[in-house]
């Protein structure tokens, strides 16, 4: 949580590495603020696209391969509700807003309004209008935001981002090749998504950035290759304008007529002493111009070269979340976009992989996503790429917060279970494997068994009234899904036939540890928050997520880009 400097005007510190589980509305208008005014230097925003789609996370099964048990990480479906209608007022009356949305703002929502009607696309621009007028309000006049989204509503979004920013301070629409191709019926395959990149004043940061040559540039221009393979192209020694001649490899040289030796006596001496000067067949030096040591082509606003390739199945990089983005795509946005120790802001930031690249390159970041899953996923990244342990806003620490979680609406008691799966180390359950919102089983956790062979715990999350008869129906599962253990977590606290019930089942043996535990255990929410219970199980293997590759931060592994 944000700060206060002590002094006369009590200025908010802005918390930073440190993530936000919630609506990133309500975060960014958290009072006290979470995120002054004016704080941050650098926004990201990958929200969904109104693709009208539901995205799914793979998780590993017990063999540690990609599971056909899945469930959905987010539904990328928007439609017009009270919510969007309140948002809607609020953006079109200065009476709810009070001036804090510019007048140009309230005219193009209401005429969007009056255009598209009340549909899915007005309820979309109209939850992101809300938001970008709140990233607008705490980006530094110095900052930039940059808006990840693609064909489906990238026009709307322009014009949104026009009219709150300025139309002048619009710098590039970019195009990011998402993908190799793409079989659409009866049009041409989508294969790009846009980048909306805007400053907030003239003043903001722009770092010199190089992307990797085409490769028919290469082709053409870098034709000439060393017996080791090492290409490179043929450059001029001389230049325009009249000089004096030097000396090559002994022989004095006049420039052609006109023109100059472009490098002095002593470079090209150390030239010709590295084997890089040559000469064509007609005698004329040449320079040897490596395309190993030459940084590229400076950034421009179309991205389909291979330094930004995206995610593949097969890629180690992969974490199995929906629409991941290559970690160098949010590289090379950062680096360009930002100074080491500048704050990055990504307000929906699922997997985390604009989190991940500002750690990477030594900036500061803030993570804001409104549902518990990407939170544990990003949290597990972050652990297994830096080894480090990141602080969750938002996430109950409490009884009566886990109970305030569980009955928020809409999707309450899912986002419960999630967050009570993280607090267990189990994996989420989903696909065919789940019956309704809150029966059967809910996550699993993995051990080693006799002989190397994995056993499972299965687990069952409950936030509302419970008896015996949900502790049998676990043992129930048990015996119907051939698990070894099974782990009962609840809210509520268990009663007494409850945990007669559990005690009936007996005792799982662990040939490893040579110790026997419960066989059916019930933990409550208050043992694990207030008391720092665990489960007693065996010992585990597998982590429930699908994990991250160490990273070295920039200052290991030396700069990667260049910046003025």
């Amino acid at each position: 949580m944000a700060g206060w400097r002590r002094g006369p005007y009590a200025l908010p510190v802005t918390a930073t590495n440190v993530l936000y589980y919630g609506d990133n509305l309500d975060i960014l208008r958290h009072d006290p603020p979470y995120i002054p005014p004016e704080s941050v230097d650098l926004i990201y925003l990958d929200p969904p696209f109104n693709s009208n789609a539901a995205y799914n996370v793979i998780f590993r099964d017990e063999s540690g391969r990609r599971s056909d048990a899945q469930i959905t990480a987010f539904d990328d479906t928007w439609h017009w509700g009270p919510d969007a209608e309140a948002q809607y007022l609020y953006l079109t009356n200065s009476g709810y807003h009070g001036g804090r949305v510019p007048s140009t703002v309230s005219d193009l929502v209401g005429a969007f309004h009056k255009g598209i009607r009340l549909s899915p696309m007005l309820a979309y621009v109209v939850e992101m209008a809300v938001r970008l007028v709140e990233l607008h309000r705490v980006l530094k006049p110095t900052g930039t935001l940059w808006l990840h989204c693609d064909p489906t509503a990238s026009h709307y979004l322009r014009l949104v981002l026009d009219a709150i920013f300025g139309p002048e301070n619009f710098r590039n629409e970019v195009i990011w090749k998402r993908t190799t191709a793409h079989s659409d019926s009866k049009r041409a395959g989508r294969i790009h998504d846009v980048l909306l990149f805007y400053a907030k004043s003239e003043e903001h940061v722009w770092n010199k950035v190089y992307q990797p040559y085409d490769e028919d540039y290469v082709a053409k221009y870098y034709r000439y290759k060393e017996p080791n393979g090492r290409r490179y192209a043929s450059g001029d020694v001389a230049a325009a304008g009249p000089g004096p001649a030097r000396l090559f490899k002994g022989v004095l040289r006049e420039p052609p007529p006109g023109s100059h030796w472009r490098f002095t006596q002593e470079k090209l001496d150390q030239f010709v002493a590295d084997g890089r000067i040559y000469f064509t067949p007609n005698g004329f030096p040449r320079i040897k111009r490596y395309l190993d040591e030459m940084e590229g082509t400076p950034l421009q606003d179309l991205w389909a070269d291979k330094g930004v390739q995206p995610v593949v199945s097969w890629s180690s990089e992969g974490l199995g979340y929906p629409t991941q983005k290559p970690l160098a795509l949010l590289e090379r946005i950062i680096a360009a976009s930002s100074k080491p120790g500048d704050i990055v802001l990504d307000p929906f930031c699922g997997c985390g992989t604009a989190i991940v690249a500002a750690q990477k390159l030594g900036r500061q970041w803030i993570g804001i996503d409104v549902t518990y899953l990407a939170i544990a996923v990003m949290q597990a990244r972050l652990r297994d790429s830096f080894g480090i342990e990141v602080p969750i806003e938002g996430s109950p620490t409490e009884v009566e917060g886990a109970r305030k979680l569980s009955q928020q609406l809409p999707n309450g008691r899912e986002q419960f279970e999630l967050w009570a799966l993280t607090l267990v180390g189990a994996m989420p359950v989903g696909g065919t494997q789940k019956k309704g919102a809150d029966k059967g089983v809910d996550g699993v956790i993995t051990f080693t068994g006799a002989g190397g062979k994995l056993e499972s715990c299965i687990v069952s999350v409950k936030s509302g009234h419970v008896g015996r008869a949900q502790v049998a129906e676990l043992k129930g599962d048990m015996g119907a899904q051939g698990a070894a253990m099974g782990l009962f977590v609840t809210l509520e606290e268990p009663t007494a036939p409850m945990r007669l019930e559990a005690t009936e089942a007996g005792f799982y043996h662990s040939d490893l540890s040579g110790r026997d535990y419960p066989a059916v255990q019930i933990i409550t929410i208050r043992e694990l928050l207030e008391e720092g219970r665990k489960p007693n199980l065996p010992l585990l293997i597998l982590s429930p997520y699908q994990q991250a590759q160490p990273i070295k931060k920039a200052a290991e592994q030396g700069e990667l880009f260049d910046s003025n």
